[in-house]
């Protein structure tokens, strides 16, 4: 199954610009599992897609886009992130885009460690409902509530979309980095613009579907109220594309419900659109 359900002359690795890479681990979620079952259910609804782009007048598919083996290691999430660091590590070596499908949302530090070794300073950009920021959780430091800890040790991070975090993880968050949602529902955009100003030249997008408001997106493993808007997204993302080079993207914590399959639609679309938005520059 390839990402867009593209001919085969648009999905060969050689020639492709982006590289679509999945990675179906979901060992340390923590409350509703399915997470390992979210690269397939993308790939899927991809193929439903209209590949003409309205927003930018583009294919971006004719770049090529190649979808890879995924990433099956799942003997522990230390073993995981190492082969994710390798595969994308590939990637960036040969000059394309790495898209990553999760999966927890884990499997974004091993894309994290790889772009400190291609393309440092650079900065993550986080999309997400928690902060993600414990050191350490149930006895693992890559567990998925400890991804953004483990970004901020190789880059730079910024925050949004936040609206659910431990008190300990107080003493890792950086007020001036984080843009909790109930904030940005009282402002009109200059959030956006904030944002980009702290964010390096590179960036790196990791956003856990959970970002946006379950009416949109319930199939989560930890879906929580007051979320963003899917418009919301893509504006902050066009900003920041007009301003920055976004250099790689992960999607991750989709648990598909076989019942709605419009949660599935809109990973894949995001995906599509965020390709689009890069590729128009």
């Amino acid at each position: 199954m390839n990402y867009g359900g593209l001919d085969d002359s648009y999905t060969l690795y050689n020639g492709a610009e982006i590289a679509v890479l999945p990675v179906p681990y979901d060992g340390t979620s923590t409350w509703i599992k399915g997470a390992d079952k979210g690269p397939d259910a993308i790939l899927e609804a991809s193929a439903n897609m209209e590949l003409y782009d309205i927003e930018t007048d583009s294919e971006v598919y004719t770049r090529g886009i190649a979808t890879l083996d995924p990433v099956t290691e799942s003997a522990s999430p230390e073993a995981m992130v190492a082969a994710v660091e390798r595969r994308v590590e590939a990637v960036l070596k040969e000059g394309k885009f790495p898209v990553i499908l999760g999966g927890e949302h884990s499997v974004s530090i091993g894309a994290f460690y790889a772009f400190s070794h291609h393309r440092a300073p650079f900065s993550v950009l986080q999309l997400d409902a928690h902060s993600d920021m414990r050191d350490s959780y149930e006895g693992s430091r890559f567990n998925h509530a400890c991804v953004m800890a483990r970004a901020k040790e190789v880059a730079s991070v910024v925050q949004v979309g936040i609206r659910s975090s431990a008190a300990e993880e107080r003493e890792n968050i950086l007020p001036d980095r984080i843009f909790y949602a109930h904030d940005l529902h009282e402002e009109q955009g200059n959030w956006m613009y904030e944002v980009s100003r702290k964010l390096h030249d590179n960036v790196y997008l990791t956003i856990d579907l959970d970002v946006f408001d379950p009416s949109i997106m319930p199939s989560t493993g930890t879906p929580e109220p007051d979320g963003l808007s899917y418009r919301q997204v893509i504006n902050l993302i066009k900003l920041v594309n007009e301003r920055h080079n976004i250099v790689g993207l992960d999607i991750v914590e989709l648990c598909p419900n076989e019942k709605n399959k419009a949660p599935d639609f809109l990973a894949s679309k995001l995906i599509y659109q965020i390709l689009s938005i890069k590729y128009h520059k």
